[in-house]
């Protein structure tokens, strides 16, 4: 009984661990998940990867719930520039440059 009670402990941890690990991508394919437009504003500079302009940034959804988003760019981004991200969870599938009056 202690065995399978240790297993079981064991594996949920393990579980646990590769979801937070690769969060990005269980929440890609996982149908519980679903999509929303996350707007978000720049107001901070972004972490370098690999060539590319990492952003991960508080925004809002269109029911005014607050929302963390991740996405990089090719290019730096000025801050005040608002952004309409597709997210699935943590998964950001596109985003989108918009103007204030778009902003929900």
């Amino acid at each position: 009984m202690k065995k399978a009670l240790i297993t079981a402990v064991v594996l949920i941890v393990a579980v646990a661990s590769l979801y937070f690990v690769f969060r990005e991508s269980f929440d890609r394919f996982n149908p519980l998940v679903s999509q929303e437009y996350v707007y978000v504003e720049v107001q901070e500079a972004p972490a370098d990867d690999n060539g590319r302009y990492k952003y991960r940034l508080q925004g809002v959804n269109e029911d005014g719930e607050t929302k963390r988003v991740v996405f990089s760019t090719s290019t730096i981004l000025d801050n005040g520039t608002f952004v309409r991200v597709l997210a699935k969870g943590s998964y950001t599938e596109e985003y989108e440059l918009i103007d204030k009056e778009n902003m929900p």
